[in-house]
């Protein structure tokens, strides 16, 4: 990744904050980023600094000065990794559920990354953070397929794709109850839950009409409904937010099983198969499985698309409910 770039204004960018133009750049791709960047002075527009409330204008030459990478704390970790698919720029891994992505609160050496540093001798930095190779994240207890960049023009190429919605990511959930569409499509505006910080939630439009949220699009297909009153639903993001799949199924009446965020134990009393609600009790994760990834490979240029099978934990719950 270079060190310092420009770029041109677009007609489409004119009015708009600096701050959300920079975050489009797959360079910085947060907004978050995009504000440490301005407030260390990293970004100038013509020659000078500005404020992340500055809004472009026709014309406008932006400059970015990108720190370099922080020296890293992370330690190896001596743990298996499922790979599904390996070269010299990206690496696609099946993560268990119970697995931490990258360093947080309470998990800081006992991660994904941690278990990648062992197996994987470079990793791209992006930005210089505490991530080495993630381009996208599944959530502690989800499982399945996800894409990691060894170097830097791989995370550019995989981060610009992921913005642009052409990444195929399909997943599998298990939910309480039999949805009466047999497929369709939800979309709200999600952010930060008002009173639970660790939740998101739907928010309603302001009386001004407006959306102070996150857009999220899932798609759903109904692919089984078993007779214990649990159903196998096939999800297809076209956005990626944060729990976005456990938010709607779950807004929707139809919360994956063994979500104990977003999800009650009502459903879960009211099975009447024994072993069902036995083996349900007993879950340690949820019934969410990331199935399908696809995406163009940075650098061949071809189409890569992939497939994981159910977990074993998974696999004999789905025996049971059959």
């Amino acid at each position: 990744m270079k060190d310092i770039f420009s770029f041109q204004i677009t007609i489409d960018q004119i009015n708009q904050r600096i701050d959300k133009v920079l975050s489009s750049l797959a360079e910085i791709s947060s907004r978050s980023r995009a504000l440490q960047l301005i407030e260390s002075q990293r970004i100038t527009v013509n020659g000078k600094n500005v404020k992340a409330s500055y809004k472009v204008k026709p014309g406008d030459s932006i400059q970015i000065h990108l720190p370099p990478p922080s020296p890293s704390n992370l330690v190896p970790l001596n743990r298996p990794l499922n790979i599904i698919f390996e070269d010299d720029d990206l690496i696609v891994i099946n993560k268990p559920s119970g697995l931490v992505v990258h360093p947080a609160a309470g998990h800081a050496q006992d991660t994904l990354v941690n278990i990648l540093l062992f197996h994987v001798k470079k990793l791209s930095m992006g930005f210089g953070e505490n991530r080495p190779g993630i381009v996208h994240r599944l959530d502690k207890e989800t499982s399945g397929l996800l894409v990691v960049a060894k170097n830097d023009f791989a995370h550019q190429s995989l981060s610009r794709q992921f913005k642009e919605r052409t990444i195929q990511r399909e997943y599998w959930a298990l939910v309480y109850g039999h949805p009466k569409s047999q497929s369709g499509k939800i979309t709200t505006f999600l952010a930060r839950h008002p009173s639970i910080r660790k939740k998101f939630a739907s928010i309603k439009t302001t009386p001004q009409g407006e959306q102070k949220g996150k857009k999220a699009i899932t798609h759903f297909e109904v692919i089984q409904k078993f007779p214990s009153g649990i159903s196998l639903l096939k999800c297809r993001l076209e956005t990626g937010r944060t729990h976005q799949i456990r938010i709607h199924l779950s807004e929707s009446g139809h919360a994956i099983v063994g979500d104990k965020l977003y999800g009650t134990n009502r459903p879960l009393i009211g099975l009447k198969n024994l072993k069902v609600r036995h083996c349900l009790q007993q879950m340690e994760r949820i019934g969410l499985h990331a199935h399908t990834l696809g995406f163009q490979h940075p650098t061949k240029n071809c189409p890569l698309l992939f497939h994981c099978d159910w977990p074993e934990d998974l696999k004999e719950l789905i025996l049971l409910l059959s």
